[in-house]
């Protein structure tokens, strides 16, 4: 990870989308559909590919953090069924992806054997992205993932 706790500041995002999604299997899926959607309106294409990976990896943390060990959400008294928020914002050079969840816990890279199913996603994120990390919100709660995807960032 990098030494940096809160996203990149100092930086103009002139633009931006976001989009709030209930903590369910099927959140992962629409997030990356968002995002490869708004990096092509951005006329950003050149990153699609790496930044529908990065939110596809940080949706489905943020969906693990917010349901029970067996799959299901879990549920706040009088908050109902936990969200997932995704923006995205961009200088024209790079994007900002940013994905939060309730859970305050912080995300840990796993070392994944050769036949793990999972495991490798804030690997994939770490190879991806120009730099990355967390914070946590005392006011609304939970934490903050964030990426930023720039130019030839991950490629070679």
């Amino acid at each position: 990870m990098t030494g940096r706790t809160a996203a990149p500041t100092g930086v103009t995002w002139p633009l931006q989308s976001s989009l709030v999604l209930a903590a369910l299997p099927s959140a992962p899926g629409c997030a990356r559909l968002h995002a490869r959607n708004v990096v092509c309106e951005w006329d950003l294409i050149t990153l699609a590919d790496n930044v529908e990976l990065v939110v596809s990896e940080l949706a489905t943390n943020a969906v693990l953090a917010s349901t029970c060990p067996d799959g299901r959400p879990r549920y706040e008294d009088g908050a109902g069924l936990p969200r997932v928020h995704l923006r995205l914002s961009s200088d024209r050079v790079r994007i900002l992806i940013e994905v939060w969840d309730q859970n305050p816990r912080l995300p840990m890279p796993k070392t994944a054997g050769p036949d793990d199913e999972s495991g490798r996603g804030l690997l994939i994120v770490q190879a991806l992205a120009e730099t990355w990390n967390w914070y946590r919100l005392h006011d609304a709660g939970g934490k903050v993932v964030w990426a930023t995807i720039a130019m030839n960032a991950g490629q070679e």
